[in-house]
């Protein structure tokens, strides 16, 4: 038999991330590719006191069937939280749970995006969020990220045509490149936004993990116009199989949005979110924060010497404040696809390429992406010295 698959998905390939992680079940190979947390910073035993909790005192509340919107007091709680730092205004603005960030960003495009509409996202970005929007026929437009954010030129080229819909971007130490854009150009994109009237999805997965450097104003924090959708999630800072992530926008927006969730899922897990909302109730959260920032500054520092200790001086990184990723460049026109497959096969050693962050992957990189947090320190200091020894052997010293 023949399937002939919807228009949605028949362009839809699978993720070359998810491509590259088959070779990491051979134990010999020392994985990069992927982007979990450290096993280091789950709160394991706090998480089965709350549970056993739970399931003493509710059981049926975390067994039963809930709202579409989410736990109550967890939403209560986020509210309160966002509005502490301007990121939420409870005369404007709306809240539901989703089942992670993914989800999230997944409907946010569902809700405003119709096939054929341009939706505007850093070049490159985060794979999971472009699969999803392509999912709707979207056409995407990336727009160059230079060190301190978006090419504006680009963008407001790219706004002036009326086409766009969305611009999607990740303010914080972006997956894949671990940049952060700049207070200046955060501001220089909301008034864009403003000017042609196109809604900004901010994605902020990796805020909370700053190790260095000054926190900068969320766009969020800066919206007094409903242009600003604003999604987190509880992955990279309690754990990511539990799939609790949020989103917070005009009301009008979120309504939609229920809907849509409604027909997907009908709710997040219900204990999933009850465990979130005891976790922050009962917890120092920040004292908790602080103790994943100094896992994961010993990791990215030692990344970093690594790579400088063994690298090709020909291979350029970014030097990330925070998250969970570095980006790395060959030397142009270097055969980017054949290095990573070197890696792997022959130094035992994966890394993602980087044209899986691209809009199209047929778009032209030089460039992979390191993960930092999942490896032990003896995988990194192991694994850099083997690219090293690839590096130097394709580019020389």
């Amino acid at each position: 038999m023949t399937y002939k698959f919807s228009e949605k998905v028949s362009h839809l390939q699978a993720s070359a991330i998810r491509e590259i992680l088959k070779f990491t079940s051979d134990p010999e190979v020392i994985s990069f590719a992927a982007g979990n947390p450290s096993p280091e910073a789950f709160p394991v035993d706090e998480l089965n006191r709350i549970s056993e909790e739970i399931f003493k005192k509710n059981p049926i509340g975390a067994l039963q069937y809930s709202l579409t919107e989410g736990y109550t007091p967890l939403r209560d709680l986020l509210k309160k939280e966002l509005e502490k730092k301007g990121e939420f205004d409870p005369e404007r603005d709306d809240l539901i749970i989703t089942s992670g960030a993914q989800q999230a960003n997944e409907l946010a495009c569902k809700v405003l995006c119709d096939p054929g509409d341009i939706l505007c996202c850093e070049a490159p970005s985060f794979i999971g969020s472009l699969n999803a929007f392509k999912s709707y026929n979207v056409e995407l437009k990336g727009i160059t990220l230079h060190e301190d954010g978006v090419d504006l030129k680009e963008l407001e080229e790219a706004f002036a045509t009326g086409k766009v819909k969305v611009f999607y971007i990740i303010s914080n130490f972006q997956n894949p490149t671990g940049l952060t854009t700049s207070l200046e150009k955060r501001k220089a994109i909301y008034e864009l936004a403003k000017k042609y009237s196109v809604m900004i999805l901010e994605d902020n997965p990796y805020g909370d993990l700053r190790i260095k450097g000054e926190a900068i104003p969320s766009i969020k924090s800066m919206d007094k116009d409903g242009l600003v959708m604003y999604s987190r999630t509880f992955s990279k800072i309690l754990a990511p199989g539990i799939r609790v992530g949020y989103i917070s926008a005009p009301k009008e927006i979120i309504g939609k949005i229920v809907v849509c969730k409604q027909v997907a899922d009908v709710h997040t897990n219900i204990w999933a979110q009850m465990l979130a909302y005891n976790f922050m109730k009962d917890n120092d959260i920040e004292a908790h924060l602080a103790s994943l920032r100094v896992i994961y500054k010993h990791k990215l520092e030692l990344m970093i010497e690594q790579i400088e200790k063994n690298f090709s001086s020909q291979i350029k990184f970014t030097r990330p404040e925070g998250g969970l990723f570095i980006w790395c460049t060959l030397p142009e026109g270097s055969d980017m696809t054949g290095f990573c497959k070197k890696a792997v096969a022959e130094y035992k050693v994966a890394v993602v390429p980087g044209n899986a962050f691209m809009v199209s992957e047929s778009d032209k990189t030089a460039s992979f992406r390191l993960n930092f947090s999942t490896p032990t320190d003896k995988q990194i200091i192991d694994g850099c010295e083997k690219l090293g020894k690839l590096s130097k052997e394709m580019f020389g010293d």
